[in-house]
C-alpha cells in the first residue's frame, strides 16, 4: 500500500498535460490580444503553432514557429516560442468580430501532436459588462473541467488500476516448496 500513495498524489498534480493554456481569452474589437500556452522541456526544440477550428484533427494552422525562437508573423497573427521559459506566446491584432473561435496552441511532432485549446472572444470595442466577463470566466471553468475528466478516464484511472494489479500480483501467495509436498503426513507411527 505505501507504492499507492506516491502514484495516486503524482496523479493529482495538473502538469501532467504536456501543453496548457488559459481555456478563454478576451479581446476588444480592433484591439489585440495575447495568449501564453507553457509546455514541457522535451517539446523546446519542436515547432510549436496557433490553428483556428473547433475540431483539433481539423484545426486550420494559421502561424507555426521554425524551431527557434525567432517571432514568426503572419497576417494579423504572431507567434513566438519563448524556450527558456517553456512558453509559446501567441498575438491577434486588429481583432474583428468573426475571429470569434476555439484556437489551438500545438506542438508539431510525429505522430498525435500535442495541443490545448483556447476559446477567443471577441467584444465590441464599446461595450463590457459583467455578463460578458462572467460568461467567459464560465467558459475556462467547463474548458478545465473538461480537460479534468479527460485527463482522469483517460490516464489517471488506467495507471491506477496499473498499479492496484502490481500490487495485488506482488502479494499473490508464494508456491509450496517441493519438499513440503512431499513429506508424508503421518511421520511418526509408533
Amino acid at each position: 500500500m505505501w507504492l499507492l500513495s506516491p502514484v495516486l498524489f503524482l496523479l493529482s498534480l495538473p502538469g501532467c498535460f504536456s501543453i496548457r493554456g488559459p481555456g478563454a481569452v478576451t479581446g476588444r474589437e480592433q484591439g489585440s490580444l495575447t495568449v501564453w500556452c507553457h509546455y514541457r522541456p522535451k517539446w523546446m526544440t519542436y515547432k510549436k503553432y496557433w490553428c483556428r477550428g473547433a475540431q483539433w484533427p481539423f484545426c486550420q494552422v494559421l502561424v507555426e514557429t521554425k524551431g527557434s525562437e525567432q517571432e514568426v508573423t503572419k497576417g494579423r497573427v504572431s507567434i513566438r516560442d519563448d524556450q527558456k521559459n517553456h512558453s509559446i506566446l501567441v498575438t491577434m491584432q486588429h481583432l474583428r468580430q468573426e475571429d470569434n473561435d476555439t484556437y489551438w496552441c500545438g506542438i508539431n511532432r510525429s505522430g498525435s501532436d500535442p495541443g490545448t485549446s483556447i476559446r477567443v472572444m471577441v467584444v465590441p470595442g464599446n461595450v463590457v459588462s459583467r455578463s460578458i466577463a462572467s460568461s467567459y470566466a464560465e467558459v475556462s471553468f467547463r474548458s478545465h473541467i473538461r480537460h479534468y475528466y479527460m485527463l482522469l478516464v483517460f490516464v489517471k484511472v488506467p495507471i491506477l488500476l496499473l498499479v492496484v494489479g502490481a500490487v495485488l500480483w506482488l502479494k499473490e501467495p508464494q508456491s509450496v516448496s517441493k519438499e513440503q509436498t512431499e513429506e508424508p503426513i503421518y511421520s511418526n507411527l509408533s
